[in-house]
């Protein structure tokens, strides 16, 4: 993605939203003070879900149900694919790359070891812990 591209809203990685159901108040702030630019991939909601069991998983979906969710279609797929070959990432990571960027959106997430900031201009780390 080069500079000049306009970004449009958030996708939230899983970790910050993991964050917030831990308690994370920093997480918490994040989410208030961007309200209504944020949005999740179908890959961040299973994330999210797969840690919970049956009555919590039925309570934080209402909560994720808030998100404009992303799905996964083909040119995502396809996207992915060149990322993970490009960049040798895990494919759950390609495909949060890929959503963010074809719906020209910034990833917010911690995971600074798969995404740098300093080499991708499309990665925003709002908090660390």
């Amino acid at each position: 993605m080069t500079g000049t591209t306009r970004l449009s809203g958030i996708l939230l990685d899983s970790v910050i939203l993991i964050d917030l159901l831990n308690g994370i108040e920093e997480a918490e702030r994040y989410l208030q003070d961007r309200e209504g630019s944020l949005s999740i991939s179908a890959i961040t909601r299973a994330e999210v879900l797969a840690g919970l069991d049956g009555a919590q998983a039925e309570k934080v979906r209402g909560f994720l149900d808030r998100f404009v969710l992303h799905p996964i279609d083909a040119a995502v797929a396809d996207e992915a694919a060149r990322l993970k070959r490009l960049h040798r990432w895990k494919l759950p990571d390609a495909l949060q790359a890929a959503c963010a960027l074809l719906h020209k959106h910034r990833l917010a997430t911690r995971n600074t070891k798969d995404f740098d900031p300093k080499k991708f201009s499309w990665v925003e780390v709002p908090y660390r812990i």
